[in-house]
């Protein structure tokens, strides 16, 4: 992991240890739950959005005020508010994907819950996805929630990451193995 990375993940860290026990004592953790789902897409469909939380030409005051305005149309609540606006005021803003992902992650583990993260060659199907979280949760033991993404170089399979296990089933790797094989023998 780089520096700056770990710096962020430890600076998200602390704030995430906050936020959720303060949920929890509120008994808000479905409330939290619904304020990160809101992130996340204004995260993944806003540039405006991504721009005034990574970019140092905002004020810590203009970051402040965007940020609570933001929070206060989108719905979330009080403790997500005014966390993002302590985050604008001490100027880490830049840490939110990693807050989103810490708080994700703890709220997962809380409920027993893992997530694997699922790579495929196209998109999977409603029906795919609940057989695979029913064949992974007969294998882990935990409930498990599916975070798919689509990578088309794959050809075909799929490449699923459960906390520090992979398997990887995909066309693309096989091949790879393949030609790693023929090369060894000529």
């Amino acid at each position: 992991m780089s520096e700056p990375a770990s710096i962020s993940t430890g600076i998200a860290a602390r704030y995430a240890a906050a936020v959720y026990e303060l949920a929890k004592e509120a008994n808000d953790v479905a409330g939290l739950e619904a304020d990160i789902a809101v992130l996340m897409s204004a995260m993944a469909e806003s540039d405006d959005f991504n721009a005034l939380i990574h970019s140092p030409v905002y004020s810590r005051a203009e970051q402040a005020a965007a940020i609570t305005a933001i929070g206060e149309k989108a719905g979330l609540s009080t403790l997500m508010t005014n966390t993002l606006a302590l985050m604008a005021d001490k100027r880490r803003l830049f840490v939110l994907p990693q807050l989103v992902q810490t708080l994700r992650d703890e709220i997962a583990r809380d409920k027993g819950e893992v997530t694997a993260d699922v790579t495929s060659a196209k998109a999977l199907t409603k029906a795919q996805s609940e057989k695979l979280a029913t064949s992974l949760k007969a294998l882990l033991g935990k409930t498990v929630t599916i975070n798919a993404s689509v990578d088309e170089s794959l050809i075909g399979g799929l490449i699923v990451k459960v906390g520090s296990k992979m398997i990887d089933t995909s066309i693309s790797s096989k091949l790879s193995s393949l030609q790693n094989a023929m090369k060894e023998v000529g």
